[in-house]
């Protein structure tokens, strides 16, 4: 019992393991009770269905939130909620990459949670390997803050600079390479990753991919690449591993749920990608500003990300009012 109490105790990238292993559980038991009851079977999502199992994970993840701020304090909790948003802004943008993928290979609505949920697994695994080196190497060198706000600050820069500019899916090297080291079948194959299918040249059956294992590659490519944007960026809020992971899985799931009714209106957002460059400029400002008028309070920099991303959403809505909704289709 001694060993169990002390085991539970033992600080783990800066707070208790048992701390850890309450957010383990309950991200476990969402991730269950969402594939194993609610979607055992493949379905169509409807936009009603995607707004009730979103307001489920976000109220999941503020209940998470205020559960922090009692266990650790105001300034955790104002950070934790701080990163939360920023992460699911951040994440907008994905969702519109998702969209062009799934209409880049014609996936049908009732295989995409399938690729979503297993997304979601290896997002979890992606960022408990970035944040770890994060947290070690800002650890380890302290400098190493100016150079994720300096990136911070270059990369919010680009958005603006290229907001307009769309991904080219057909000439993505990741994607090519997948189709010369793989077999790929030409069509999908209901739900399935992978199929046995016998060799054009020996007859013999062999492993197959398909359509709807190439999506997920590119959909974990595209969460890896705005991984490198939103890690750098909820670091300059906090240093706690904890704060930072916690907020960014929450987020993700949340996103992830409502994906079904953003992706028919994510033209409604077009304006929203200024303002969420504009967050990543204030962040990463900060940190070269910090020697100068001192740290900026938790809740000021959570005011200000909330003002800077509600213009944005605002505007857009106003700008693509009557504006009819163009999903991307397959090439």
């Amino acid at each position: 019992m001694q060993a169990l109490e002390t085991f539970l105790q033992s600080p783990f990238l800066s707070q208790p393991m048992w701390l850890w292993l309450v957010f383990i559980a309950v991200v476990i038991s969402l991730l269950t009770f969402d594939l194993g009851v609610l979607h055992k079977d493949e379905k169509e999502i409807g936009v009603t269905e995607s707004l009730w199992l979103s307001a489920g994970y976000i109220t999941a993840g503020v209940l998470f939130g205020a559960w922090v701020w009692w266990m650790l304090g105001a300034q955790s909790g104002i950070e934790y909620y701080t990163g939360f948003l920023i992460e699911k802004s951040l994440s907008m943008d994905n969702v519109f990459v998702i969209a062009m993928i799934f209409g880049f290979f014609a996936i049908p609505r009732q295989y995409q949670h399938r690729v979503l949920f297993w997304g979601i697994l290896g997002v979890i695994v992606m960022r408990a390997i970035m944040i770890g080196l994060g947290a070690a190497l800002v650890t380890q060198f302290s400098w190493v803050l100016y150079v994720f706000g300096g990136f911070l600050v270059l990369t919010g820069i680009k958005m603006l600079w290229f907001a307009d500019k769309q991904p080219d899916i057909e000439n993505n090297p990741v994607l090519k390479l997948l189709r010369k080291i793989m077999r790929v079948t030409p069509t999908l194959h209901g739900k399935a990753f992978f199929v046995k299918q016998p060799h054009p040249q020996t007859g013999q059956a062999v492993l197959w991919a398909t359509p709807l294992f190439l999506a997920l590659c590119l959909v974990e490519i595209a969460d890896l690449i705005f991984a490198v944007d939103s890690v750098p960026a909820i670091f300059a809020i906090t240093t706690d591993p904890f704060i930072v992971y916690t907020s960014n899985i929450f987020a993700i799931l949340g996103l992830r749920a409502l994906y079904f009714a953003l992706a028919a209106m994510i033209h409604r957002f077009a304006y929203l990608k200024y303002a969420l460059a504009l967050v990543l400029v204030f962040i990463g400002g900060k940190i070269f500003l910090v020697n100068f008028i001192g740290k900026t309070p938790p809740a000021l920099s959570l005011s200000v990300t909330l003002g800077l991303i509600a213009g944005g959403v605002v505007y857009s809505m106003w700008k693509t009012r009557g504006m009819p909704a163009t999903l991307p289709t397959q090439s």
